[in-house]
């Protein structure tokens, strides 16, 4: 053969070899630790459901810088505000393409239609869609934007205006969080017209990095790259899969081998052991997060103050925080962690006290052997690695005071939703900041609006709430810490809740994943994410 003739195609072979096509797709395996309840980011308000939908499919208006709390633009370029602060007028992003998928084809662009979609159908109960599929908002009513939002319209195809009722102080930052993803109202008509509209929970339609592609329960997630991203270096991985392991030890086993590439919710036992494995990085930053107990001031005795003071100063959190969280965690005092302004440092709890506790049962009329329903949570999270040690440890101080508590516990997804519902007595559950406004700690889960939403203890104080109604119409951020403040009290005297700890959050990887930032707000997002070769 005549080399020289030849010489011309070996060449042409290597090029094409080296090129970007054709390199081997890159597929990123995540480890995660439960479920989820569905794909439609309005409905819920865990991590888990956010981790494989909004932080995934879908985008927002606005959104937090990667490893942040500073808004940016997202799906609006830029926006307007009224000097009243009562309009807010966004320009949104031209040429954004949605989701091109075996279940739906899009025939246009992004545009106004679908964030008036978005936002109609989580105010307006009656409108054809959410009547074929009727669905609640937990996020969205228990931040009152059902009643903060008046309208939103449109001037144009690029032009979204909403009013409100009176001022929030952080309406954009709350455009920012997941359940404020915006929906295609395509897809939407297209379902309804099949008489399908239940699909959107099932099968995600978006703008964001990457495309839904299936999903097995209790198995696995597997998406693909969005090649037609509008933000192109975002997305520098071709298939991203959850790999779903409810065992942290599992989790471990599979990052070390390579099985996948970044776990969830490492055990604490296990830093030490990853921290020493030279294929594994392991990022840590303090947690924005709170492990607390919420009880269900619903419930007889729950409903007695003393009989809350008791089971409060009946436990030994020290000894809880050391064995639950080791060194992965620190005493929380107050409702909110630390590092959120308005935090108030004066707020202690009360002495752990049995025998006090005992004294307060009996005035309160409870007898010994009252028996309480104490719920723990089966999968790991931010705010608690371990809520079965967790219940165990209450179980055991609290039969010292006289209180038999029986543990039950539920799959992730049932346990949100029979303890939204009021079934519990006490649960343990937990949070983390989702837009560093207090609001979302002080209003999401202790106002009178969520009581049927993230308010677990179902506790409603008018005079707590007076204050922090007045904090979110305030744009003074003094005035706002004051009240903030003074709601703490009131919080802390009333005990609708034990804080138990704020963790530190590790974020265990192998070595070859590029540019990961840990996420305030207890999400695990993967786009700017790249593996190296």
């Amino acid at each position: 053969m005549d080399y020289h003739a030849v010489k011309p195609l070996l060449l042409a072979a290597a090029l094409l070899a080296c090129s970007p096509l054709a390199q081997a797709a890159s597929t990123l395996v995540y480890c995660s630790e439960a479920s989820p309840a569905g794909f439609d980011p309005s409905q819920y308000t865990s991590g888990t459901d956010f981790d494989a939908s909004a932080e995934t499919v879908f985008n927002r208006l606005t959104q937090f810088k990667r490893g942040g709390t500073e808004v940016e633009p997202g799906l609006a370029t830029h926006w307007d505000v009224s000097p009243d602060g009562l309009s807010y007028t966004f320009h949104l992003r031209p040429g954004v393409k949605f989701h091109t998928t075996d279940y739906f084809t899009p025939t246009r662009d992004f545009n106004a239609d679908d964030v008036l979609f978005t936002f109609q159908r989580l105010l307006d109960k009656d409108m054809p869609f959410r009547k074929a599929y009727p669905s609640e908002s937990p996020y969205f009513n228990d931040m009152d934007l059902n009643t903060t939002i008046k309208s939103v319209g449109k001037t144009d195809a690029q032009t979204v205006v909403f009013s409100l009722n009176h001022v929030d102080a952080a309406f954009i930052q709350n455009l920012a969080m997941s359940f404020a993803s915006i929906q295609s109202a395509e897809y939407a008509d297209q379902l309804l017209k099949q008489g399908k509209a239940e699909q959107i929970n099932q099968k995600p339609i978006g703008t964001g990095p990457f495309v839904f592609k299936r999903y097995q329960k209790d198995s696995q997630i597997r998406y693909s790259a969005n090649k037609a991203y509008w933000k192109p270096e975002d997305v520098k991985i071709d298939n991203l899969i959850f790999s779903i392991n409810t065992d942290a030890a599992v989790r471990l086993q599979k990052l070390k081998t390579g099985e996948c590439q970044v776990s969830g919710y490492p055990r604490p036992q296990d830093i030490e052991q990853m921290q020493n494995d030279p294929n594994l990085v392991v990022l840590h930053q303090a947690g924005f997060n709170l492990g607390f107990l919420a009880y269900n001031v619903t419930h007889p005795p729950l409903d007695q103050l003393k009989v809350r003071q008791a089971l409060d100063m009946a436990i030994d959190k020290p000894a809880l925080v050391k064995a639950v969280y080791q060194s992965a965690g620190q005493l929380a005092q107050n409702a909110l962690p630390p590092a959120q302004w308005s935090y108030d440092p004066n707020i202690k709890d009360a002495p752990y006290n049995p025998d006090k506790a005992r004294e307060l049962l009996k005035e309160a009329g409870v007898k010994p052997g009252t028996e309480i329903k104490l719920w723990a949570m089966t999968v790991q999270r931010a705010s608690n690695p371990n809520a079965r040690m967790s219940a165990q440890m209450i179980q055991s101080d609290w039969a010292k005071v006289g209180i038999k508590a029986d543990i039950v516990s539920y799959e992730w997804g049932e346990y949100i939703k029979r303890a939204k519902a009021g079934e519990h007595d006490v649960m343990i559950y937990g949070w983390t900041g989702d837009n560093g406004d207090p609001d979302n700690w002080l209003g999401v889960l202790y106002s009178c609006a969520a009581v049927k939403g993230s308010n677990y203890a179902k506790w409603c104080d008018p005079a707590y709430d007076q204050l922090i109604q007045k904090a979110k119409l305030s744009s003074d951020r003094n005035e706002r810490i004051s009240l903030y403040q003074q709601a703490q009290k009131i919080l802390k005297q009333q005990v609708p809740i034990t804080p138990i700890a704020n963790s530190t959050v590790f974020q265990p990887m192998r070595k070859e994943v590029q540019d990961f930032k840990i996420s305030p707000f207890g999400l695990t997002p993967f786009y700017g994410v790249s593996l190296s070769k």
